[in-house]
């Protein structure tokens, strides 16, 4: 399954918190935190084909071309889907994941994920759970990421693949 990543610049290892302007850019494959679940994607038999990211800042500031880039990009690779995340506790990271994975969602034939913690991020999951699928994950150190790592790979297949998330209902907001 052709499967895109978008990550912020901190999880892409392109600038810490204070670099939230960096641009959007594309590199081919996995970067960054990538490493972190790398084996979950040979198991589950993803294929990821580039990374994405950007900084929250940037992002608000051209956030149709953003997305519009994104879509393009999609359509391009023949991506099935969308791992935005993981965000963990990052509020500013989750609220750009949740607009991007909507955005896609509604104008392609891909779908979006996106995987976040609670902590920071109430309002944002309220406000997307609905429209989006949301994975559950713990904050940034927290306990249990290896499982949560290993739930969002298995989810993105199940999305990808239009196949019911009945069974892993316990892991989504």
């Amino acid at each position: 399954m052709r499967t895109l990543l978008f990550f912020d610049q901190i999880q892409a290892g392109k600038g810490g918190k204070e670099h939230t302007d960096v641009p959007l850019s594309v590199e081919k494959g996995g970067i960054g935190s990538y490493a972190m679940f790398e084996k979950y994607f040979k198991q589950e038999g993803l294929a990821l084909v580039a990374t994405m990211y950007a900084g929250a800042d940037f992002f608000e500031d051209n956030k149709q071309e953003c997305c519009e880039k994104v879509v393009n990009l999609i359509q391009k690779v023949k991506a099935e889907v969308v791992i935005c995340g993981p965000t963990y506790d990052y509020d500013r990271y989750t609220q750009t994941a949740c607009h991007l994975a909507e955005y896609i969602n509604k104008n392609s034939e891909c779908r979006a994920i996106v995987c976040c913690a609670p902590e920071k991020n109430h309002e944002t999951i309220e406000e997307y759970k609905d429209k989006i699928v949301m994975v559950k994950m713990p904050k940034k150190g927290g306990v249990g990421l290896n499982e949560s790592l290993h739930h969002m790979v298995q989810i993105a297949k199940y999305v990808g693949s239009n196949h019911s998330l009945e069974a892993l209902s316990m892991y989504l907001y």
